[in-house]
């Protein structure tokens, strides 16, 4: 093997690396891979990271300079951990070798070469907040006015803005397809993205998605600057390969341009980030971009028994993809995973808890379990069903759901007409509308609380719409100051609160839906939300309940504390896709219908449809020992009546003997 690589030092006299011995064949032979384009296919609890990092010192034992050899991750952890590894297995001065996430290398290039990059010498970089600031201005320069008057948050603008540079397409075609509640301010993004770009010029400023853009025009447009670094890195290794975006694509294909000798690590099955820019083609296409690539699989998985495995493979059988591959279990045979009909959310959420309780008392520790789940807004009746049974749980994919700030913010229309002294609620209420910020809802809360509020002792006849009126708004508020003093009516005509569902259902269609769609990216993941705490509000004909409900869920840790261990354990609930990289003993996955799992908004794509088929693959994969999937059958809809449920189509696709069904509709 020494022979393809060329020897420019003497190798140090220590005892050598049995790779054969320390490696399974597969892994083996990736990491022996001889020079030129590779792709390793990894699968889930494969080694992946063992095998990258075998790959290094392997390199670095058959006499390749660690300067000759660049390491491109999507974390700056992982890379620290790979070199931690690659410093334990070899005796060689690591400092020359670089490593760091994609954007960390272009940093470090464009230092090196700021003017030809079109930038002056100590550009600094700019992080989200400041970045938000500068779009801010940009945006204020074109409308006039105030932040508070502004139709779109900067930060939303900034996030689209960065989208349209990471998947190097137009702006307006991204919009349209991507996010169509903002088409109407296309052109004020627009102008908005072209002044920001000025604005940063100016001020010798990057933000984040400069330091690869700026890096891939660099690299592009000057061939000299770009001969240097092709010269010297002679291997170019990049981990998670599947979730590359086309700008990062473009950034490895010029380093690796001249030596050709492109390691990409990852796993086509496990691309799920196509809505944060990942190009699922990216790991397609590779052997047609860098034809003669060697392909290589790693199908041994340590992680999981052989019948959680069966179910994986089942899962991604129909997966429309050239690179097939099967994971193998290492372990040794355990049980089947669970398959587990159920009437509603209330009753899966009964069931998971229940089953937990029951797993705590054999021994499975809080931290060995999960739930997971499509969808944030999918975990809210498991939130209650835990705080009422004192079961200690985080929540890595957001906020409690009634934490939220969509929440608070509709549920803020229903204390002040529950409660008129609620300042805090006020407050909330008015700086929803365009030009009240800080200051002017100060004022206007004085303005009520001296002439217009209730006297002590209910709110009955009185009429919230007549006391807003006389009150004075910034000019742009006037029409919304005027619907708000109708949607105060609506809700509590006469000055007594309406049934909850309908203050919701009033506030969420005459005000909120406007001021989301402005303020926030995930403008239909939040109405989902609404959606949920609608139905939630379905239950009680009294506000004042509802809201005792809303403040005792809300954070609270209250009976948690009776179930914590000495070393604070909890279990986690997780969407799938901040799970990816993670792994439970015991993982149950919910709401797996369809139009939930997969997403309603899936239904109508063959490409996102495959992506949400990927996303249960990795849901299953997480699993050590025990897998539960389950599906409620009655899905209640908020002043609709109650909507039957299909099966997943992925639970469909599973043959019957892989599972154990249990039927528990008389439990629960």
């Amino acid at each position: 093997m020494a022979r393809d690589y060329v020897i420019r030092r003497p190798v140090v006299d220590v005892p050598r690396i049995d790779f054969a011995k320390e490696l399974n064949p597969q892994q083996f032979a990736a990491v022996s891979s001889p020079p030129g384009p590779a792709l390793v296919l990894a699968g889930a609890g494969s080694g992946k990271t063992r095998t990258l990092t075998y790959r290094v010192a392997y390199l670095l034992e058959n006499g390749v300079e660690p300067s000759h050899i660049l390491l491109l991750t999507f974390t700056n952890k992982a890379s620290r951990e790979m070199l931690h590894r690659v410093g334990a297995l070899v005796p060689h001065d690591l400092s020359d070798l670089w490593g760091g996430t994609f954007h960390s290398i272009g940093n470090r290039l464009l230092r090196r070469h700021p003017l030809e990059a079109g930038y002056r010498e100590g550009f600094n970089v700019m992080d989200r907040e400041d970045a938000d600031s500068l779009l801010q201005g940009a945006l204020l320069e074109l409308q006039g006015g105030k932040v508070s008057e502004l139709p779109v948050k900067p930060s939303v603008v900034g996030e689209v803005l960065s989208y349209a540079v990471n998947v190097c397409r137009p702006l307006a075609e991204v919009i349209a397809e991507r996010f169509p509640q903002l088409e109407d301010w296309t052109p004020l993004i627009k102008a908005a993205g072209e002044a920001y770009v000025q604005r940063k010029l100016a001020a010798n400023v990057l933000d984040f998605d400069d330091l690869l853009s700026a890096t891939v025009r660099l690299l592009s447009g000057r061939p000299a600057v770009a001969e240097v670094y092709q010269h010297r890195f002679h291997f170019v290794l990049v981990d998670e390969y599947q979730d590359t975006n086309p700008l990062q694509s473009q950034f490895i294909d010029l380093l690796s341009a001249r030596h050709r000798n492109l390691m990409a690590v990852g796993d086509d099955a496990q691309a799920i980030y196509s809505w944060r820019g990942a190009d699922y083609k990216n790991i397609l296409s590779f052997g047609q971009r860098y034809p003669g690539a060697h392909i290589y699989k790693v199908e041994t998985n340590y992680r999981s028994t052989p019948e959680i495995l069966e179910v994986a493979n089942s899962a991604i059988e129909g997966m429309q993809t050239p690179l097939r591959k099967e994971l193998i279990s290492a372990r040794k045979s355990g049980e089947l995973p669970r398959l587990i009909p159920l009437h509603t959310g209330a009753q899966q959420a009964r069931f998971v808890v229940s089953r937990m309780l029951e797993l705590f008392d054999e021994g499975t520790r809080w931290e060995q379990m999960a739930v997971l789940y499509r969808a944030h807004y999918h975990s809210m009746e498991l939130q209650m069903e835990l705080t009422r049974a004192g079961i200690p749980f985080q929540i890595t994919s957001g906020l409690r759901f009634f934490e939220q700030a969509h929440v608070k913010d509709v549920s803020a229309f229903l204390k002040f007409v529950v409660n008129p002294f609620d300042e805090i609620a006020f407050k909330r209420m008015v700086k929803l509308l365009p030009g009240v910020g800080e200051r002017s809802a100060d004022g206007l809360w004085k303005g009520f609380a001296a002439a217009g509020r209730p006297v002590e002792g209910g709110t009955a006849g009185f009429s919230f719409e007549e006391a807003l009126r006389p009150l004075k708004v910034p000019a742009k508020a006037a029409s919304a100051w005027k619907q708000l003093g109708h949607t105060l009516e609506e809700i509590a005509p006469g000055g007594i609160p309406a049934a909850p569902l309908k203050m919701l259902q009033a506030v969420r269609d005459a005000v909120y839906d406007d001021y989301a769609r402005g303020e926030f990216l995930d403008y239909e993941v939040r109405k989902e939300d609404l959606n949920t705490l609608a139905q939630f509000a379905s239950q009680y004909e009294n506000a004042e309940e509802f809201l005792d409900q809303l403040a005792l869920m809300g954070g609270t840790e209250q009976g948690a504390a009776a179930r914590k261990d000495s070393t604070g354990e909890s279990i986690t609930l997780s969407s799938v896709h901040q799970s990816k990289g993670l792994e439970w003993k015991v993982v149950f996955v919910i709401w797996l219908t369809e139009g939930m799992f997969p997403s309603q908004r899936s239904m109508g794509s063959a490409e996102a449809l495959e992506e949400e088929r990927r996303l249960f693959y990795v849901a299953v994969t997480r699993a050590e020992d025990e897998l539960y999937l389950s599906w409620p059958f009655i899905k209640r809809n908020a002043g609709a009546g109650d909507a039957i449920q299909r099966i997943s189509p992925f639970l469909e696709a599973i043959p019957k003997d892989l599972l154990e069904e249990w039927n528990i509709s008389g439990g629960w």
